[in-house]
C-alpha cells in the first residue's frame, strides 16, 4: 500500500474539517440558512479554498454520503464469498455503522434535510450511483452463474431502495424507530411480500 504524503494528509484533514464544520452549521441553522461564506469564515479559509474541495455546499453533504458508501464497500469486501448476497449486504451495512452512523441526532437532522430539500434529494440519486459502482462487483462474488453481475445490480438497487424506505420511515418517526428493524421490514417486503404484516 502506497504511503500518503504529508501534503495529502493535510488536504484530507482540511477537507474533513470543512465537512464537519459545515455539517454542524447545517444541523444548527438548517441547510438553506447556511451559506458558503459562513462555512469558510468558521473554518478560517477563503472561498477559493472551499471550492478547491467542494463544488457547492450540497457537495459537502453528498461527499459525506459517498464516503459512507466507501465504508460499506470496505466492510462488504471482507465478507465471505459463500455468504448469501442479501445477508452479506446487511452484514456490511451493520459492520460499517461505526463509520456511517455515529451521531443519531445529527444524522436525523441531515437525513431530514436530504428528504426535504429538493436540490439535495435530486443530487442524492446521482451520488447513489457511486454506491452501485462500488457494491455491485463485490456482491457479484456472492452469486454463481453467468448472470452474476446482472443479479448483483438488481440486488444492490433493491437494497438501496430498502435503505431509502427505512430512512423515510425513521425520519417520519422522528428517529424513535429502530433503523435496522425498518430496513429488515423493507427487505422482507421485497423478498416475501405475502408474509409482511402477518
Amino acid at each position: 500500500m502506497a504511503k500518503t504524503t504529508a501534503w495529502e494528509r493535510q488536504r484530507a484533514a482540511l477537507r474533513s474539517e470543512i465537512s464537519a464544520t459545515a455539517r454542524a452549521l447545517f444541523v444548527r441553522q438548517g441547510f438553506d440558512a447556511t451559506t458558503v461564506d459562513q462555512i469558510v469564515e468558521t473554518v478560517g479559509i477563503s472561498r477559493r479554498s472551499f471550492f478547491r474541495y467542494f463544488g457547492s455546499k450540497e457537495d459537502v453533504l453528498l461527499g459525506d454520503l459517498a464516503a459512507r458508501g466507501d465504508a460499506v464497500a470496505r466492510a462488504l469486501a471482507v465478507r465471505p464469498d459463500s455468504e448469501d448476497p442479501w445477508d452479506a449486504l446487511r452484514g456490511a451495512l451493520v459492520d460499517a455503522q461505526p463509520e456511517t452512523f455515529n451521531d443519531p441526532v445529527a444524522d436525523l437532522a441531515i437525513a431530514r434535510m436530504m428528504h426535504e430539500t429538493p436540490s439535495l434529494r435530486a443530487r442524492l440519486f446521482e451520488k447513489r450511483q457511486h454506491w452501485r459502482d462500488a457494491l455491485v462487483p463485490l456482491v457479484a462474488r456472492h452469486i454463481a452463474g453467468p448472470d452474476a453481475a446482472f443479479a448483483a445490480s438488481a440486488i444492490v438497487s433493491a437494497v438501496l431502495s430498502c435503505v431509502d424506505t427505512a430512512s423515510d420511515a425513521w425520519i417520519a418517526a422522528d428517529g424513535q424507530a429502530d433503523l435496522g428493524e425498518l430496513y429488515d421490514r423493507a427487505v422482507a417486503a421485497i423478498r416475501s411480500p405475502r408474509s409482511v404484516g402477518r
